[in-house]
């Protein structure tokens, strides 16, 4: 007979639940039969102890002969206890008393002088004995109230073991009959992943267990007749993957997630100095122990994206040093059945640039050769306007003044490009030449304000200098400084508007002092802001003057002095540019 896994999960349910309104039906009926004998001491006994003791503090009252009102009152308490008590009459015996403390009361109320206090003498024998006979009667329930409990105690528990006995041995194994199946139905879908498609399911219950592992053994076979089939297939793609890597001329590397070497073209076999077939399949944490530059292109492997390195690699290779990029490219895959990308290897490219460093080398120094011949003819230039401008060469009218000075702006232009262009020929030549010593911010700001003054006069901006005097000295080349802070200012000033302000700043910064130059003009588009420190950038719409290399030469000096050097923009409201130096 076929049997369901819903049949069984039906039945298990039902079962529990028979358990559970047993138990509940039980512990009702015990509990209900508790409350009521209870109730019965509080209904049959206490009323009657309460009726005695209120008549006993009558008596107390009347003792006194107080007289008057007090002495009605408690006639009045009395009288009522007693009626209350006649109607009340629980216990064998109780009846009989109650008359007589009725009789009692009522010869003492007919009584006068000293039978009088031999009446309230018998009142109060007679509610003690009636007190007594319910305090007896309390007793004797509270009893059998307690014999209850323990009997009830005694079943529940006796009931409650054997269902928790029964649903522990339900719970421990039925589940079984659930999750045994599945667990194994999981464990033959990992190892078809994992590509062993050798895998059987063998379920003797007869239920859709059964034909869903008669349904994954077919599906097994198939895959492993299809894997078969395609398995030559794959071993051709492969060796022409491998075919193509071997082939390029760049040095490629490819490890897995782990780590391990899963192949390296010749190419980097050679710059590494090491034979393919030694490494393939190790850690590269284990080879790179001996190996000093695949430590190098190892290094935060797992911590990089598909970037490039920006700073080259020199490596000594063909008799020669050679210059290398190197780029990371992170490969993922979305596994089968799973929405999310994962790692599953890195390839290392290393390419060639040695040829374009070399022509980048020439092309700086070609700027720099020119550059610093134009610096001469430059000087002439000046040296005749000046010569031209002295009243003993002769009169000049007021055209020639104007072409004059045309000349001279122009020529102070020339000047300014040519030092721009060796100042970037010593940047990408590695030749800065630093005079690093003590210096007071305050004289590098006093100098580079003095500089500029004449171009914000022009302008009519003002500059607000703020130097609290507690700002230390600070380590840095000065003139080099100074150069920084004149660019920042100029820039603050070409695009302050009219008739505004530019304020620098100095302040003690956590072992640095941090210089700071704001302006308030319309600030910086946030798509320009990454770009603002390249070389030869000029944000486009905007016309200036200049060759767009003021700022990669202010960066490059501020971090040869150790220092840093950032801003903040502030749309509408203004840009701060500012840089740090080291204190002594």
């Amino acid at each position: 007979m076929k049997v369901t896994i819903k049949a069984k999960l039906r039945f298990g349910l039902l079962f529990l639940f028979a358990v559970i309104l047993t138990i509940g039906v039980l512990g009702g009926l015990f509990l209900y039969r508790l409350s009521d004998e209870s109730g019965d001491i509080i209904k049959d006994n206490y009323e009657s102890v309460v009726y005695t003791k209120s008549m006993l503090e009558a008596c107390d009252v009347l003792a006194a002969s107080p007289g008057g009102e007090a002495e009605r009152r408690a006639k009045e308490k009395f009288s009522a206890s007693l009626r209350s008590q006649m109607n009340n009459i629980t216990e064998n015996g109780e009846d009989n008393l109650t008359s007589q403390l009725g009789a009692a009361y009522s010869a003492f109320e007919k009584d006068t002088g000293r039978a009088k206090l031999n009446d309230l003498f018998t009142l109060r024998g007679i509610l003690y004995s009636i007190q007594d006979l319910n305090l007896h009667a309390i007793t004797q329930k509270n009893l059998r109230t307690n014999e209850t409990s323990h009997t009830v105690i005694l079943w529940m528990t006796i009931i409650g073991t054997i269902a928790v006995l029964v649903s522990f041995s339900f719970v421990v194994n039925f589940p079984g009959f659930i999750a045994n199946p599945v667990r194994e139905l999981t464990s033959g879908i990992k190892e078809i992943a994992a590509r062993n498609y050798s895998k059987r399911l063998h379920f003797s219950s007869n239920d859709e267990f059964g034909e869903l592992a008669a349904a994954f053994n077919s599906m097994t076979e198939k895959l492993e007749e299809y894997e078969s089939s395609n398995l030559a297939k794959l071993l051709f793609e492969k060796k022409r993957l491998d075919t193509v890597i071997s082939s390029m001329h760049d040095a490629i590397i490819g490890l897995d997630e782990n780590g391990n070497i899963l192949f390296l073209n010749p190419v980097a076999a050679q710059l590494l100095g090491v034979k393919s077939e030694n490494v393939t399949g190790k850690q590269a944490s284990s080879v790179a122990a001996t190996n000093d530059l695949l430590r190098e292109l190892t290094r935060n492997i797992g911590k990089e994206s598909n970037e490039k390195d920006l700073s080259p690699l020199k490596i000594f290779a063909d008799g020669r040093e050679s210059f290398f990029n190197r780029e990371v490219l992170r490969v993922t895959a979305v596994p089968t059945g799973e929405s999310a990308p994962q790692v599953i290897g890195y390839v290392i490219v290393l390419k060639n640039i040695t040829q374009f460093r070399e022509l980048d080398l020439a092309k700086t120094n070609f700027i720099a050769t020119v550059s610093h011949e134009l610096k001469t003819p430059i000087s002439s230039i000046k040296m005749s306007l000046n010569l031209l401008e002295d009243q003993r060469v002769g009169m000049l009218n007021e055209e020639q003044k104007k072409l004059i000075g045309y000349i001279r702006d122009e020529s102070n232009r020339l000047l300014r490009l040519t030092g721009e262009l060796l100042d970037i020929s010593q940047v990408e030549t590695g030749k800065i030449v630093l005079d690093i010593r003590s210096a007071r911010p305050a004289e590098i700001i006093g100098y580079a304000v003095k500089a500029i003054e004449p171009q914000a006069r022009q302008k009519n901006v003002t500059i607000k200098s703020v130097l609290p005097e507690s700002v230390p000295d600070v380590l840095a080349d000065t003139e080099k400084a100074a150069w920084v802070l004149i660019n920042l200012l100029s820039n603050a000033i070409r695009y302050a508007p009219e008739n505004s302000s530019v304020e620098i700043n100095a302040t003690r910064n956590d072992g640095t002092v941090r210089f700071s130059v704001r302006d308030q003009g319309r600030g910086i588009p946030e798509e320009y802001r990454e770009r603002i420190f390249e070389k030869f950038f000029r944000a486009p719409g905007i016309k200036t003057e200049g060759t767009g290399l003021g700022l990669a030469i202010a960066k490059e000096f501020i971090l040869s002095q150790k220092g840093n050097i950032g801003f903040d923009s502030f749309p509408g409201k203004g840009t701060e540019f500012w840089f740090t130096l080291p204190t002594q």
